[in-house]
């Protein structure tokens, strides 16, 4: 079994007196990773689900003597999908708050609403992680360095979510299905999206423009709506943990963009699989785009997984000078450049090291990309 990175800090804190929170998409194994952390007191757990409605009826407006006797000689209170239970953060609470020596432990698949629903009720009383596919070191860790690395070509094509990677030979059949039944369930049943087939378009154009600067007027007119919709839509995709937005460093140095934004893949499978796009990487236009936007979500995973205080941003002049990523980490600025081919040539532009004199810069190339994704 393909161990996860967070399953000993969840474990630690149990029995804190605070409400476990997991977040991440769907498919990513949120609920096995929970599973996991109870092993061992699996007979001291009551597993509930917020897709069962009569879960969500008694767990909706309920009282901490109900809850106590739904609980029973239970310790542990899990419930899955917690974003459908109306008022769960009050729920939460009285388990957290109201009984005695209990722990609950809740999973979301959507931060938009299970965070709203649980932020205030919950202030000061929850430890919040958020799971995303598997990564380069855990499956390091579950089959070896040497084994991952050979299978990074196939890992830029396929991505990491778990049934992919344990499912070899179904990988088209499987991503596509992800990619246009559960990965969006959540967004589609909401209110705002009322144009799925302007989602579908978005996504594409997104797809498509993976590694570039990203002009919301632009993709509006590509996908035939405005700017402030579009900006919407890609707010709810990155909260749905599908996309994430990288901006521009900007310092006031002369020349440098100001409001720049680039978007990537928290997963290059389903980003490949929005296009229907699986040709391997020999045949690709695209390898450096897709290697950059591994390389960045890798470096997300890590960073998060350790709870890493770090900003990251790219970098790019009116000139159309640019470096991929940039990294701020309290007063120190890192400066990368990802490359896949170990042998391309590439210089800092000297606009960047003039005006950052102490920024340290590193190329990230196949070689050496287990240094900077949390695997030496």
């Amino acid at each position: 079994m393909i161990t996860r990175s967070l399953q000993g800090t969840i474990k630690a804190r149990l029995f804190k007196g605070k409400a476990v929170l997991l977040f991440g998409p769907r498919q990513v194994g949120k609920s096995t990773l929970v599973e996991s952390v109870l092993a061992d007191q699996s007979e001291t757990v009551l597993h509930l689900s917020g897709d069962d409605a009569d879960v969500r009826d008694i767990l909706t407006n309920t009282t901490a003597t109900r809850l106590k006797a739904i609980l029973g000689t239970k310790k542990i209170l899990f419930i899955d999908e917690a974003q459908r239970i109306a008022n769960i953060g009050l729920t939460l609470k009285l388990v957290t708050d109201q009984i005695k020596g209990a722990q609950v432990i809740a999973t979301g698949s959507s931060a938009f609403e299970l965070s709203s629903k649980v932020n205030e009720p919950l202030t000061g009383r929850k430890y919040e992680f958020m799971l995303y596919p598997l990564s380069f070191a855990e499956m390091v860790q579950y089959h070896g360095l040497l084994q991952e690395k050979r299978l990074l070509e196939h890992r830029l094509t396929y991505g990491y979510y778990p049934e992919i990677v344990t499912k070899p030979g179904e990988e088209k059949e499987l991503l596509k299905l992800l990619a246009n039944s559960y990965l969006y369930k959540d967004l589609l049943m909401l209110d705002q999206i009322n144009k799925p087939a302007l989602l579908e378009k978005l996504l594409k154009a997104l797809a498509l423009q993976l590694g570039s600067e990203i002009s919301y007027h632009e993709l509006a007119q590509t996908v035939g709506s405005d700017s402030k919709t579009v900006d919407k839509y890609i707010d709810l995709l990155e909260k749905a943990f599908v996309v994430f937005r990288l901006p521009a460093l900007n310092r006031n140095v002369r020349n440098e963009i100001k409001k720049g934004k680039k978007i990537y893949f928290y997963d290059c499978g389903i980003r490949n699989a929005i296009i229907n796009d699986f040709r391997p990487i020999a045949s690709r236009t695209d390898t450096g785009a897709l290697w950059e936007n591994f390389v960045i979500a890798e470096r997300i995973k890590y960073l998060r997984y350790n709870d890493k205080d770090t900003q990251q941003y790219f970098w790019r002049t009116t000139q159309q000078q640019e470096i991929d990523l940039i990294e701020e980490e309290g007063e120190r600025l890192s400066a990368f450049e990802i490359k896949w081919n170990k042998n391309q040539k590439v210089r800092f532009p000297q606009t960047f090291t003039e005006n950052y004199p102490s920024a340290t810069t590193q190329i990230i190339s196949s070689e050496n990309v287990e240094e900077f994704i949390g695997f030496a």
